[in-house]
């Protein structure tokens, strides 16, 4: 299921219930390591933000935009 809300999505899989945002390269000003291959996102690079929609968001993740798709077909690295 996929639910989009101003630029969040809102999506459910084997994995849970995420918010997610997809962050263009423009926007993207700080390095961060990714948690699906623990290789760094450098400044620059369009990725996704990940976070469970439940809590105050201090769980948000950095991930390359294709380790987030392939995310099930993996555990995450944290």
């Amino acid at each position: 299921m996929l639910r989009i809300t101003g630029g969040q999505r809102r999506e459910t899989g084997a994995d849970g219930e995420w918010v997610t945002r997809r962050i263009p390269g423009a926007s993207a000003t700080k390095v961060y390591r990714c948690p699906g291959c623990a290789q760094e996102i450098p400044t620059g690079m369009p990725h996704v933000v990940a976070w469970r929609p439940y809590g105050d968001g201090g769980d948000r993740r950095h991930w390359h935009s294709s380790c987030w798709d392939r995310r099930s077909h993996r555990a995450p690295r944290y």
